[in-house]
């Protein structure tokens, strides 16, 4: 399933494979269609032209609308969405932070509040488990209590407490599952998670109690909350050496190119964030230069693409002032066009790290690009 090919550090070059699609190369970034489509009008089609690995679709999301029920009709979320690689899906964890107001915790599970039409839902381990085995995706994540920031070490210590509890049920209830007769995809994966706030003896407890469960792979969950990132890096840190080496490892909703370079180099091998979508359909682009803001005024009138060393399909074909027209003029057009371009960034660094990480080149490549991305072109 996953193999690690050589260190550099820290940093860890690999491969996994799974149910869908061949070999995939790590370190990976998965592209979030929520929905089963990224925001901005990106089809499952245009993932496989910008260099997508895998997708990651939302529990929670999908549960609502159009309901697990009826993508489990239509043969399961590769065949909804017509993607033929690996899916990741999330748990409806985070939906437990995201949505605190339209929610409520027990032993048992969560009651929300629908932020569609109000009406009461509940999700618990097995519940969770239940909806992702009727997607049919290839990583199923454990059901945790993302712990919003700041967080009181008592609460964070309960919190984490039942996650661990959380994942003891999800497995039973996901073995149990993948072995029925007509289950989508029998060969679904489980992650478990890791919580514990921004506390590093409970997360560094709660990565050695989840690791005895020997899932399939393991997140750090709960981070790029609002913390600094220098925080963020403390607790990596202080879980990387619980992590089992043999198994993949993911630092859930992570984040911008500098958070990606400098997880890589504390041995994370996935990544996922709705940050370069999200940013592209504000105007705001990714470039090995640094930032852009495409609604600037100075590029009213610029002919260049925007990046002369962008192969995506924006940059192959429209210039900065027409991608900026389009923008002012409300097009639907720009939206699509900024976030096949954020995408194709993304995907593209996690080529060069990997490139990097074959050469033996890392250091070099980090300490030229992870701060000078941060930075406005």
């Amino acid at each position: 399933m996953f193999k690690v090919i050589k260190y550099q550090g820290r940093a860890r070059r690999g491969e996994f494979s799974c149910a869908h699609g061949g070999t995939v190369q790590t370190p990976v970034f998965m592209n979030v269609g929520t929905q089963g489509a990224i925001k901005g009008g990106v089809s499952a089609h245009d993932l496989a032209q910008i260099g997508c690995q895998i997708e990651l679709s939302n529990t929670y999301h999908l549960h609502l609308r159009p309901g697990d029920q009826i993508v489990r009709k239509m043969g399961g979320l590769h065949r909804f969405m017509d993607w033929n690689g690996p899916i990741l899906t999330d748990s409806g964890g985070f939906q437990v932070f995201s949505l605190a107001s339209l929610r409520k915790i027990r032993e048992e599970g969560v009651t929300f509040a629908s932020h569609i039409d109000g009406h009461k839902i509940f999700m618990g381990p097995e519940e969770s488990m239940q909806i992702q085995s009727n997607l049919g995706s290839d990583i199923a994540m454990a059901f945790d209590e993302c712990v919003e920031n700041p967080a009181t070490y008592e609460y964070a210590k309960a919190s984490c407490e039942r996650t661990a509890r959380w994942l003891a049920r999800c497995k039973t209830e996901h073995d149990r599952l993948n072995a029925l007769p007509d289950t989508v995809n029998p060969g679904q994966m489980l992650f478990g998670i890791n919580q514990g706030a921004t506390f590093p003896d409970l997360r560094v407890w709660h990565m050695d109690e989840i690791a005895k469960l020997d899932c399939d792979g393991y997140a750090i969950g709960g981070l790029a909350v609002g913390e600094p990132a220098e925080v963020m890096y403390e607790i990596i840190d202080a879980v990387e050496p619980h992590m089992p080496k043999e198994k993949p490892r993911y630092l859930m909703g992570v984040g911008t190119p500098s958070n990606i370079i400098e997880a890589v180099s504390r041995g994370v091998d996935f990544f996922d964030c709705v940050m370069p979508s999200r940013n592209g359909r504000h105007g705001k682009l990714f470039t090995w230069e640094g930032t852009v803001n495409i609604l600037n005024q100075k590029y009213e009138t610029d002919p260049l693409p925007v990046s002369e060393s962008c192969g995506c399909p924006c940059c192959r074909s429209f210039s900065r002032a027409y991608l900026r027209h389009l923008f002012k003029a409300d097009e639907v057009l720009a939206l699509r066009l900024a976030a096949l371009h954020n995408l194709w960034f993304y995907n593209e660094l996690m080529s060069r790290i990997r490139a990097a990480l074959d050469e033996g080149t890392f250091d070099a490549f980090r300490a030229r690009y992870s701060g000078k991305l941060e930075l406005r072109a």
